[in-house]
């Protein structure tokens, strides 16, 4: 059996100004307190270092907050340490989120050289009147300023975050965002719809969202645009050109491992030996979290084995490519037959197909996802 393969979030919680749709853990800051928490990070990891199980680190990605904000020596240091606790791979991905409102150009170049070669930046809209309605820090200029200070340093993977059904937004307005994506020279998308979540301004103050209908129509759109401009969509909200997918994403997506650090951040941890995976999450607020006296870790479970299937699918079915039969029995330590009751259901209502070897989920199973989904959850 093929090791599980083993990642790293870190999660850095500051940022600037928390936009009204986010439910992240971020908190806005004018004070990064970027020393100690780097300590804290370091000494995070080598408390969990027996959690590798003897394992290298395949990808890394620092999600905030606004990992941005930190300096390239902070994660000069981090990286050279983490290595020191847990190997990373040669050529792993390590990606960082950038926000195109507190980008410079130095700085760019220092990620570059303290080891970071992927960098999301949260373009989010290139409309400026957009960006002012979700609470960006950054217009329409700054953000194709930072998409070329990134390709002018050497990142050759670079992802736009991009949304759609944005207040008061059209068709017209949500493909020009798209087209002058592709216009940067991309080779990595996030194109999702926003979503309005709870314990968010949103929610309490809800914006003017696009109907139903137009909603449909910019996803159509938008689509066929990606796929003309040979655009892989590899995932439910995720486009690439062929070689450019997110190797961090895809180990979420195939229930790989991952370790976690920093506040709030969420790992999952395979146990071969005694057939079980366990959930764990840090503690959530950043002083706890520094607060020597208090544990790094905040909770962790098993995951039944119920809901091993559930979160399995949950995940793999958002990929549109084959899923191996081989890799849900090697990470989940369950044989595919004790769920085939609803894999039976899901192939007869035409939203995944079925062979001796794979899954793969139907353009009608992506499009109603949820419904497939609910299939495995009782």
């Amino acid at each position: 059996m093929n090791p599980i393969p083993l990642a790293l979030y870190i999660h850095v919680p500051w940022c600037v100004k928390k936009c009204p749709y986010c439910d992240f853990n971020s908190h806005e800051t004018q004070r990064i307190p970027e020393t100690e928490y780097v300590a804290a990070l370091l000494q995070d990891l080598q408390q969990d270092q027996q959690l590798a199980q003897g394992r290298s680190i395949s990808s890394i990605f620092i999600g905030g907050g606004t990992p941005s904000l930190f300096s390239a020596a902070a994660y000069e240091q981090l990286l050279q340490e983490i290595d020191q606790l847990v190997p990373i791979e040669q050529g792993a991905e390590i990606t960082l989120e950038a926000n195109p409102g507190t980008f410079e150009y130095n700085k760019f170049r220092g990620f570059r050289k303290a080891g970071i070669n992927r960098l999301s930046i949260g373009v989010q809209s290139f409309e400026t009147e957009k960006l002012q309605a979700l609470g960006r820090i950054h217009d329409r200029e700054e953000a194709i300023r930072a998409i070329g200070a990134a390709q002018d340093v050497g990142f050759e993977r670079i992802n736009i975050d991009l949304m759609h059904g944005l207040p008061n937004q059209t068709e017209a307005q949500a493909i020009a965002d798209l087209e002058q994506g592709l216009a940067l020279n991309t080779r990595h998308l996030s194109w999702y719809q926003l979503t309005i979540e709870p314990n968010t301004v949103f929610y309490t103050t809800k914006p003017a969202l696009p109907q139903d209908e137009t909603l449909d129509n910019i996803d159509e759109a938008g689509k066929t645009l990606l796929q003309e401009a040979g655009f892989i969509h590899y995932e439910t909200s995720a486009f690439a050109k062929p070689e450019f997918q997110c190797r961090h994403n895809l180990n979420y997506w195939l229930f790989g491992d991952y370790l976690a650090m920093g506040a709030g951040a969420h790992g999952k941890i395979s146990d071969s030996q005694q057939k079980k995976i366990i959930r764990y999450q840090k503690t959530r607020l950043p002083n706890d979290y520094l607060n020597p006296e208090k544990a790094f870790t905040a909770r962790q479970q098993p995951i039944t084995e119920q809901d091993l299937g559930f979160e399995f699918f949950m995940n793999a079915f958002r990929l549109s490519q084959p899923i191996a039969r081989t890799v849900f029995s090697e990470r989940t330590f369950v044989p595919p037959n004790r769920f085939q009751s609803a894999l039976n259901q899901a192939v007869q209502q035409g939203l995944i197909t079925e062979s001796a070897t794979h899954w793969q989920t139907t353009e009608l199973g992506q499009r109603f996802l949820n419904n497939l989904l609910t299939l495995f959850s009782n």
